[in-house]
């Protein structure tokens, strides 16, 4: 039983294969033989009408695959596509009836006449970068040809709204010598099914246009598709690497205003700030084409930055200057009394220390109005017993109750003897007293020059800080894409 189970499975497989023999057989001869009486007479550089007068009608689209790069700087997109043409050829037709088993056939670059389609705008060294593969037939005439290859196109990038730009590149397509009374263009949807994602750029859509040109030179029309590439910028990586490291330093740049002003540490943190985003100014810049069309807006916001963090450094000098001011000099102007020390710090609530207890210390009129009587008696007393008269300054009153301490009880009845020496002592007292008056008005005019210095900073602090918050949001803010481009980014 087993052994005839593999006779009858033995003879049908022999018999399979005599088939398969006899039908690739015919097939050979029968191809070989077509391809014989399509050629015979057969003209590559001949349009292959019926009729000279009629134009060919030739189909145009493209398979987009990839977005491989987009050179900001030399303004050049690069792509992998298939090209898509289609047309018939009348004098490739046949009847399947006579050659059997012959559904198609294939024929290589040059056999048979094909539609000259080039990039018109392509950017590359050997401007046809297509690779020219066969040209499929069918037995009704019907040819099929698609070409792969990677195009290099020129592309006018606009850089306005970097980071969150949206860019538009054509990429036309046309024949290049034929017209359209020779070659009937239409177009074919691009087809963007099989896109290989991109991690710089997200592809929006790829619309097409049909177009008729009709040049100075000639008076017939040059028919072209051109197929535009919308595509929308992916700034996480830009906002993580740049935008984020210049906010922070912008917020470094406020420390300057908190850092106290003895530490000496204040230009040095300035200018370091400002270093910096000279440093990430410079990779932008290295980023971008050299244009005056337009200034990114990455580049406006570090462009505002740096200015508002070059100011903060000016500011610093000033807040410098007033807190090491010379108390021997010329004293605070009133006006910038009356802004800094009344408007302003009652704006920004602040107060100098021990101001409530130097008022409450301060002597009234009523006292300094009896401590100059009480001078003016002693100097009487002095020039009625001694015949001597000791001028007295305002500045003296101060002293004048140790003065009158120092005076003997018995100065009236003293003799002359007595009078030059308490003398000295009251100008030795005078001297003391003036230099320390000398020494507090110094001390005070101090205090309140750093006090001043100390307004300045916190002025410039607030001032500075809403600055950077305004310039950060309203410059950001302004891109036609921003909340798309957030929003698609961060929830990927």
């Amino acid at each position: 039983m087993f052994q005839q189970e593999y006779r009858v499975s033995s003879s049908i497989y022999r018999n399979a294969e005599i088939i398969r023999i006899l039908l690739v057989s015919l097939q050979g001869p029968n191809a070989k033989r077509l391809y014989k009486d399509l050629m015979a007479g057969y003209n590559s550089m001949v349009r292959p009408v019926a009729n000279e007068s009629e134009s060919i009608s030739v189909k145009f689209g493209v398979t987009l695959r990839q977005i491989i790069d987009v050179d900001e700087k030399n303004q050049i997109l690069t792509t992998n596509m298939w090209l898509n043409l289609q047309w018939t050829d009348y004098q490739l037709q046949w009847n399947v009836a006579d050659y059997p088993g012959v559904s198609n056939l294939r024929f290589r670059d040059g056999q048979i006449w094909k539609p000259d389609i080039l990039l018109h705008n392509s950017a590359d060294e050997r401007f046809d970068t297509s690779y020219h593969t066969d040209v499929l037939v069918t037995p009704t005439g019907s040819c099929m040809y698609i070409p792969p290859g990677i195009f290099k196109s020129s592309c006018r990038i606009d850089v306005r709204w970097f980071p969150f730009d949206v860019q538009r590149c054509e990429l036309k397509f046309g024949s290049w010598t034929y017209s359209g009374w020779s070659l009937d263009l239409s177009m074919l949807d691009a087809e963007i099914t099989d896109f290989i994602p991109n991690g710089e750029w997200d592809l929006v859509e790829v619309p097409g246009t049909l177009t008729q040109r009709v040049y100075t030179c000639c008076k017939e029309p040059y028919p072209d598709v051109t197929f535009t590439v919308v595509m929308r910028r992916r700034t996480l990586y830009y906002g993580i690497n740049l935008l984020l490291p210049c906010i922070l330093i912008s917020i470094l740049a406020l420390l300057v205003f908190l850092l106290p002003a003895d530490s000496g540490e204040k230009i040095s943190l300035g200018i370091t700030v400002l270093l910096s985003l000279t440093v990430f100014m410079l990779l932008v810049a290295d980023i971008m084409p050299a244009t005056s069309e337009s200034v990114p807006l990455i580049s406006q916001y570090f462009a505002t930055i740096m200015v508002i963090v070059g100011l903060s450094v000016m500011a610093t000098v000033i807040v410098l200057q007033f807190h090491h001011h010379d108390p021997s000099g010329e004293k605070m102007p009133k006006w910038i009394r009356v802004f800094l020390l009344n408007w302003c710090a009652r704006f920004l609530c602040m107060k100098r220390q021990g101001e409530a207890r130097a008022r409450s210390a301060c002597p009234n009129d009523g006292q300094q109005a009896s401590l100059s009587s009480v001078e003016l008696k002693a100097g009487a007393s002095r020039s009625n017993n001694g015949n001597m008269l000791y001028p007295m300054s305002d500045s003296a009153v101060s002293g004048s109750g140790e003065a009158e301490k120092l005076l003997p009880a018995t100065c009236s009845s003293s003799g002359a003897g007595v009078e030059p020496e308490l003398s000295r002592i009251l100008d030795e007292v005078h001297f003391i007293a003036k230099r320390y008056r000398n020494q507090d008005d110094q001390v005070a005019v101090r205090n309140e020059w750093r006090f001043a210095a100390a307004v300045i900073d916190r002025l410039c602090l607030v001032t500075f800080s809403l600055f950077i918050i305004l310039c950060t949001f309203g410059i950001l803010l302004s891109a036609p894409s921003f909340d798309e481009a957030v929003s698609k980014d961060f929830s990927n």
